[in-house]
């Protein structure tokens, strides 16, 4: 499907309603460290950083792998997320799915898989009277999986919202390996969604900006896990496996300063657009 512009897209850029909401996403929350973390953060912080909606990634949520049903409901009520996406890690276990299919928290995971419905990729929430429309797709790129085209998916996603629920704000997290392939989205979506915001490499990038038709976008967010560790595991398994090329064995770091990375955008209400993006980075010393 060819690439769909306004043709007043520089106006919408320019001439925001003055209604704004002002929403906090969040990196791969890397298992209990970030799911404490993350309830003491947006707890002290949300009321100074003028936080009106928290969406975080938890792909690696429950132990660093994936989700379950207490892990989510435990970060959309202690831990103050009101929105939660995932990544690859979704289908390492059947709960992902299947609290999609049930639509009674509000999370969303990658569906763009070969065999299974693409559009449930998407779903919409009414949070503070607003409808948001929260998009999680994952790259084909490095990715071992069998991948429907994210591109594709994200259309059919939009079409159906537009006959639809009409969500203006709309936020995609692209879970992808390469930088090439996230760039290439955002460009594809650039004055068509609100945010596209890459996860997946647990490595924040200083590349965040508002794209000439009017979309935030940074190429990864960060994760939230044991800053002294390796993408939030033990340093030791990881280099044993590189060192001596032993198989890989994920040993969850749970000691420590805990880096918070992700980023703060404001979404105009009547547009859809956004106007602003900024990188957060804090630590947290992690209380077990």
């Amino acid at each position: 499907m060819p690439i769909k512009r306004d043709a007043d897209i520089a106006s919408r850029v320019l001439s925001g309603s003055g209604d704004h909401m002002r929403i906090l996403f969040l990196g791969d929350m890397v298992g209990k460290p970030a799911r404490k973390v993350v309830a003491k953060f947006v707890a002290q912080r949300k009321e100074a950083l003028d936080i009106d909606v928290v969406i975080a990634n938890s792909d690696n949520l429950a132990h660093g792998r994936s989700v379950t049903r207490k892990t989510v409901e435990e970060m959309l009520t202690a831990g103050g997320v009101d929105i939660l996406t995932c990544g690859d890690h979704a289908w390492d276990n059947t709960q992902a799915l299947d609290i999609v299919k049930a639509g009674d928290l509000n999370f969303v995971c990658p569906c763009n898989l070969a065999g299974v419905d693409p559009v449930l990729s998407g779903r919409t929430f009414s949070i503070k009277d607003e409808k948001i429309l929260a998009i999680n797709l994952m790259g084909k790129v490095f990715i071992d999986k069998a991948i429907v085209s994210p591109f594709e998916v994200v259309d059919k996603i939009l079409e159906a919202n537009e006959k639809g629920e009409q969500a203006r704000i709309i936020v995609l997290d692209f879970h992808a390996e390469t930088t090439s392939e996230k760039k290439a989205m955002a460009r594809y979506l650039d004055g068509r969604v609100t945010a596209v915001l890459g996860t997946h490499t647990h490595v924040q990038t200083a590349d965040e900006e508002v794209m000439r038709a009017g979309t935030a976008y940074i190429t990864d967010a960060g994760m939230v896990g044991i800053k002294d560790s390796i993408l939030g595991c033990e340093e030791s398994a990881v280099l044993e496996q590189y060192t001596a090329g032993s198989a890989f064995k994920y040993k969850l770091a749970e000691e420590g300063e805990v880096e918070v990375s992700g980023v703060i955008f404001d979404a105009d209400e009547k547009t859809g657009l956004a106007r602003s993006i900024e990188r957060v980075q804090e630590r947290i010393l992690y209380e077990a």
